[in-house]
């Protein structure tokens, strides 16, 4: 009954993260309260798990828009081979540094992100690169550094951070930029997968089946968005955002000690 359980919520964790990314707010929890209490209580076995099931969908989403989609692939492939690199430094920093510091900065970057796109319109509308070649890359290669090290370290909203990102920095619509998103979050999910499986911290029984369903939500999200276009995008990445900014700041409130 558990794996069914987490085999539902896989497979809508999948469907928003082909969309524009945070499946990790509905899978990650998910896995801690489905879970039997004794595996639950392994935090690198349940992250390791849930990037396992994740990179399923992230890569099929990836190839689905590669396939559908004309991706900067200048742009993107260095970003995505930059942030595979430093996802791994982030790993590595997290047994020096608590990566809890981080969440009172990512809380205000989400509202920061939520007000400019709701606040301009026209934001991600129009397919407008501003950089040339050379600054692209230049800031395509940052851009992977960043990002990559953030998932790698912490994680919460890379997807959602990366289309912003590549909206407002690189001058991209919503579709381009989620596409190319889901090209660098699977080169990051690929160095959390390795990380992990090296030192045995995958619950594979779960993690294959959540992995399948999540292929599943992937390939309904990804066509959708593409059927559907800017504005369902746009409309779907506030949608997260707000979701993200809300389970943030729960996060950061107080709790009374019993």
């Amino acid at each position: 009954m558990e794996l069914l359980a987490l085999c539902l919520v896989s497979a809508l964790a999948g469907f928003i993260d082909s969309v524009v990314g945070g499946g990790g707010l509905i899978q990650l929890p998910g896995l801690f309260l489905i879970l039997p209490p004794q595996l639950a209580a392994s935090i690198p076995m349940v992250f390791g798990t849930n990037k396992l099931a994740s990179i399923c969908g992230t890569t099929t989403a990836a190839v689905q828009y590669s396939r559908k989609v004309q991706l900067p692939w200048a742009t993107v492939l260095p970003a995505a081979i930059v942030a595979l690199f430093f996802s791994l430094l982030g790993a590595h920093t997290v047994s020096i540094l608590h990566p809890s510091a981080l969440r009172p900065l990512v809380f205000v970057l989400l509202v920061i992100t939520a007000l400019i796109t709701y606040a301009r319109k026209d934001l991600g509308d129009i397919h407008a690169p501003r950089l040339s070649s050379r600054r692209q890359s230049v800031a395509a290669v940052i851009t992977g550094a960043i990002i990559g090290f953030y998932d790698g370290f912490f994680g919460p909203g890379t997807g959602t951070f990366l289309i912003f990102i590549f909206i407002g920095v690189f001058g991209f619509d919503f579709l381009i930029a989620s596409a190319s998103a889901k090209i660098v979050n699977a080169a990051t999910n690929l160095a959390a997968v390795s990380y992990f499986a090296s030192t045995n911290q995958i619950l594979y029984r779960y993690a294959i089946p959540m992995g399948l369903c999540n292929i599943c939500g992937a390939l309904l999200g990804s066509r959708m968005a593409v059927l559907k276009g800017n504005r369902f995008v746009r409309g779907f990445f506030l949608l997260v955002v707000t979701a993200l900014i809300m389970r943030l700041g729960y996060d950061l409130i107080p709790k009374a000690k019993p």
